[in-house]
């Protein structure tokens, strides 16, 4: 009895095959992947270092969705209205965490619109892609950003010491701000900088500290809020 209430239950109209999915939703991960590659390798300045497991996480979970709802309109609008209800009352400030919510979303509405296919199909590739990219950078380089702030001696060329310390540490680096403090004896200026592979945060302030001029150096990763 229980066992033919469940198949009931779970009991699917026209729905997409297995053999399908296995194809369409593979081929959204890898597209999603590219996606990040291409941003992390062309993007400027700054950017969430969680943005591209957002993006393979995207393109898997769009594909899936659209095999649930299908030619259904209404199945659409209930989609746009659980979102909306789901997004505007949960407060997230990470991208990673908003695609975790449409991945929810998107699963139990493949469960509860009889598509349970599709919402299993979606729960291992999703979460597969999440598993991969769970350090937030994944098939894109390493976009992890700091903010680099550096305090100097009135005398001493900022830039011109940049020029010469950074490389051997940072890949890249944008100027920031420049102030002074200390009742203007000192200098304050700050970057934002991505690390070379390999290199440590600990090293860069002690490299930098040993240089001439410096006065004190604060390094710490960067957030959606700067």
């Amino acid at each position: 009895m229980f066992l033919e209430s469940l198949t009931s239950a779970l009991a699917e109209g026209p729905s997409v095959p297995f053999t399908v999915l296995a194809v369409r939703l593979p081929l959204a991960l890898g597209a999603g992947g590219v996606i990040a590659w291409l941003y992390g390798r062309t993007r400027n300045g700054a950017g969430a270092p969680s943005l591209p497991a957002t993006l393979v996480l995207l393109a898997v979970l769009i594909a899936a969705v659209t095999q649930v709802i299908g030619d259904n309109v209404a199945r659409a609008f209930s989609l746009v209205g659980a979102l909306s209800i789901v997004r505007f009352r949960t407060v997230v400030r990470d991208t990673r965490d908003t695609a975790f919510v449409i991945f929810s979303v998107v699963v139990g509405m493949g469960v509860g619109a009889g598509h349970a296919r599709v919402g299993l199909a979606t729960l291992a590739v999703a979460g597969l892609a999440a598993w991969l990219m769970r350090s937030g950078r994944g098939l894109a380089a390493d976009t992890t950003e700091w903010v680099l702030t550096m305090r100097v001696g009135l005398g001493t060329d900022s830039e011109a010491l940049a020029r010469e310390a950074f490389p051997e540490f940072l890949s890249r680096w944008t100027a920031g701000s420049a102030s002074t403090a200390r009742q203007g004896a000192v200098m304050e200026v700050s970057w934002t900088v991505t690390m070379r592979e390999g290199a440590r945060a600990a090293e860069l302030v002690r490299g930098l500290n040993r240089r001439e001029g410096v006065q004190g150096v604060e390094l710490r990763l960067r957030d959606d809020g700067n």
